[in-house]
């Protein structure tokens, strides 16, 4: 069955295996039905093409403009450079091709990934609702797990030059990307890590000068962040944003316990002290299996620890369950059925595939969706802190 699974298929010239040839599908139809249904269902991309287009006219990137688009734009400045080639186009086509950019990105980016090819394909079948569901969103979040991801494996390359480039990148436009820094331990090449890294910080933050001022680009940062701290106070009240923010263990925590104004601190403090627990076992950082498990932790711990978390986020976090999942020996019941109780509470759950009851009393108004991946966080934290990676069985290979 697993054989018949993973079986390619030859089409035109090419052999697609097809996990491969699903996630190219899903991404296709999820793009073109939102392109069909016209501009209210792509108001995201409108969002961003507003970002470049602003950019030009030096408007302010964080204002309401009710004329061409809902809510507002909360990302960075520099991400006018990436939406730039599909802002230009035609609003459907530029939509269309932005969507398959996010999900050809993320497949190449877990096709470097330091395991066999089945295992790949494990992580994409384990990810591919959560694709689904951020490419129906039109979001940007594929492609940012992607640059995560890349980060970790040209480190392992020894490319860190390039690896940095991505932190950099991740961080001007969404924040999430400054995860990636944890890989400097894993680094032989600490001092070029680091000159690098602000290089690319230095230059991301300058380029979209060449076509705005250095006025404007350094006053829309502090836009940009003044928009964040309030869009964090925001995210909390969850009547007022239909329980669709706040998707995180703070979320849990408030909704479940009634406590209103818990403050994130008393649960971001714990959570960075176990973050840089691992670093204290400097001779497992040489080991595969190390480096990917922490590489899991990060992509979970940035969505289930963030005030912004939404449903399209969970790609991310899935991901790093995929990629927890393919590290353990797929037989294990108890590992099989974490897996399943994710795909369920947290892929399906935002799905008409669930029930809507469930859905609407229990798993929005609680945050439900981020209980299993915080399970995963924590079984990853267990493995980082007590498994020997130099005698453990390297079940991805």
């Amino acid at each position: 069955m697993t054989q018949v699974f993973y079986r390619k298929i030859q089409i035109f010239k090419w052999q697609v295996s097809l996990p491969v040839l699903l996630w190219l599908l899903l991404a296709i139809v999820g793009a073109l039905v939102e392109v069909l249904r016209g501009t209210n269902a792509i108001n995201n991309f409108l969002i961003f093409k507003g970002v470049f287009e602003h950019s030009l006219l030096q408007l302010n990137l964080y204002n309401e403009y009710p004329l061409e688009y809902m809510d507002n734009n909360h990302y960075g400045p520099s991400f006018s450079i990436l939406i730039a080639p599909f802002a230009m186009l035609n609003v459907y086509i530029g939509c269309f091709l932005w969507c398959m950019a996010n999900a050809v990105f993320l497949l190449f980016a877990i096709q470097q990934l330091p395991i066999s090819k089945n295992k790949q394909l494990l992580i994409l079948l384990v990810g591919s609702i959560e694709m689904l569901t951020s490419i129906q969103n039109v979001q940007f979040n594929p492609m940012l797990t992607g640059f995560i991801i890349l980060a970790l494996t040209l480190v392992q390359k020894e490319k860190d030059f390039w690896a940095t480039l991505f932190i950099a990148a991740g961080f001007l436009i969404k924040l999430y990307g400054i995860v990636g820094l944890a890989f400097f331990f894993f680094s032989k090449h600490k001092l070029l890590f680091v000159w690098s890294f602000f290089f690319w910080l230095t230059l991301l933050f300058c380029l979209p000068m060449l076509y705005t001022s250095p006025s404007f680009i350094a006053t829309s940062y502090v836009d940009w962040f003044e928009k964040l701290a309030m869009k964090n106070e925001k995210n909390a009240n969850a009547p007022a944003n239909n329980f669709m923010q706040d998707i995180s263990v703070f979320g849990i925590i408030r909704r479940i316990f009634k406590i209103e104004n818990l403050s994130n601190i008393l649960v971001l403090v714990p959570a960075a002290i176990i973050y840089f627990l691992p670093f204290l076992r400097r001779k497992q950082f040489k080991y595969t299996g190390f480096q990917l498990s922490y590489l899991a932790l990060a992509l979970i711990g940035v969505v289930i620890f963030s005030t912004s978390a939404e449903s399209s986020t969970y790609i991310i976090a899935m991901i790093g369950v995929g990629i927890w999942y393919i590290l353990h020996n797929q037989t294990n019941k108890l590992v099989t059925g974490v897996v399943v109780f994710a795909l369920l509470f947290t892929s399906l759950s935002a799905t008409d595939l669930f029930p809507e009851y469930l859905r609407l009393n229990f798993i929005r108004p609680y945050s439900l969706k981020a209980l299993p991946c915080f399970l995963v966080w924590l079984l990853l934290v267990f493995d980082l802190l007590k498994t020997d990676f130099s005698l453990a069985k390297e079940n991805y290979a």
